[in-house]
C-alpha cells in the first residue's frame, strides 16, 4: 500500500531530524485519507508531474527525499 510507504518515509523523515515518535503512537496512525473523495462519493485523482524517480511524491513540508528513500 503507498499511503503505508509515505507514512514510513514521514516516520523516518521525523526520527532523522531527532523528533522522538514513540512506538506505540504509531498503533493509532492509519494510510486512510479522505482528501481525494467528494461529498458524493467521487474519486478524485489527478496527474502528478512531481513524481520523483522512486515513483513517489516529496512529504508535505520537504524538498529534499530522506537518504533511507534514495537508497530504496
Amino acid at each position: 500500500m503507498v499511503s503505508s510507504v509515505y507514512l514510513g518515509r514521514a516516520l523516518d523523515g521525523l526520527r532523522h531530524g531527532g523528533e522522538a515518535v514513540p512506538d506505540a503512537l504509531l498503533a493509532h496512525v492509519a494510510p486512510l485519507g479522505w482528501q481525494h473523495v467528494n461529498l458524493t462519493g467521487d474519486y478524485l485523482w489527478g496527474a502528478d508531474d512531481d513524481v520523483g524517480p522512486d515513483g513517489l511524491r516529496p512529504l508535505r513540508g520537504t524538498t529534499a527525499r530522506p537518504k533511507q528513500a534514495l537508497a530504496a
